[in-house]
């Protein structure tokens, strides 16, 4: 494994049509390929973008597409996963209780920093003291997880590039198929928001941390840009630090890129945030991402082509 960062991945600001798949939870990851079904349904094809940009969540939903069809995904996305007993209104609770606490605790970090580089040392030196604390064993029951979502083993043969952070020093990373690295490892570090994933002698945390939830600058460079981003291109960063989606979409679009966004209807903001990782949402969400898509699909139809 190259032991630098891979700030500037090899496969980068070559080529027409930039894909950009943001992050949010295991709800964001179902819209996502709800989105990106609605449009292929419609006859909008977003998966042959010359560039695929994946962070957390996005990182997964840029592989799954990259090795099934979106049908095949959306069809999938929309069985509800087992459930052994329905689940008391105490237990739902309970549930949702380690979200808002990992919110909480994010957010102390993100008001304690000076800066971004500050806040992501920050964040790693958080996650490298979960790591000191747990017993070791989720790394491996975390990559099984990972590697079960994908369709392929393989990098794919586009170009996608996958976002992390060193959590030793904070630096921004970026994996692509170049890397030296297993591509289930690179999607296993990108969606690491608790404790660091290691890989090698160096360890990573989640990909949204390097800029926000999309890492839309990487796409800097290409023609057309379109961001999906279930989190409505929200930040918790403060806005000063020029982080959040609007910043990013500025620069590209200052850079000469056309840029569309998609966002999550209002009347599914629910099913994210706090929400994020309840699997049993996941069926919802991917029917409000296919409507999303299809509703949108005609007005992008010049942009894309």
């Amino acid at each position: 494994m190259n032991h630098t960062p891979l700030s500037t991945p090899s496969d980068a600001r070559q080529g027409e049509r930039a894909l950009v798949l943001g992050g949010g939870g295991s709800t964001g990851n179902a819209w996502l390929i709800g989105v990106i079904a609605g449009l292929f349904d419609a006859g909008l094809e977003v998966t042959t973008a010359d560039l695929t940009v994946g962070t957390s969540a996005g990182s997964t939903a840029a592989a799954q597409v990259a090795g099934a069809t979106p049908p095949e995904l959306f069809a999938a996305t929309l069985v509800a996963p087992p459930q052994r007993t329905a689940p008391s209104a105490d237990a739902r609770r309970a549930r949702a209780k380690p979200v808002v606490n990992h919110r909480e605790r994010v957010q102390k970090i993100i008001d304690s920093a000076d800066d971004v580089a500050d806040m992501r040392r920050r964040m790693g030196a958080a996650a490298l003291d979960m790591e000191a604390a747990s017993d070791g064993s989720w790394q491996a029951q975390w990559r099984t997880t990972v590697a079960s979502r994908l369709p392929s083993q393989r990098w794919p043969e586009r170009s996608v590039l996958i976002t992390a952070v060193d959590a030793e020093t904070g630096d921004p990373v970026v994996f692509d198929r170049h890397s030296g690295v297993d591509v289930a490892d690179a999607i296993a570090a990108s969606c690491s928001s608790g404790p660091p994933y290691r890989i090698g002698d160096r360890r990573f945390i989640d990909g949204g941390y390097r800029s926000n939830a999309e890492n839309a600058d990487l796409a800097a460079g290409y023609a057309r840009v379109l961001v999906l981003s279930p989190f409505g291109g929200r930040t918790l960063l403060p806005l000063e630090w020029g982080m959040h989606l609007a910043a990013q979409v500025n620069e590209l679009r200052a850079g000469g890129s056309r840029v569309e966004t998609i966002f999550p209807e209002s009347s599914s903001e629910h099913l994210f945030g706090t929400n994020a990782m309840d699997v049993s949402l996941r069926p919802a969400a991917a029917q409000a991402g296919y409507d999303r898509g299809s509703a949108v699909a005609g007005q992008l139809t010049e942009f894309w082509r």
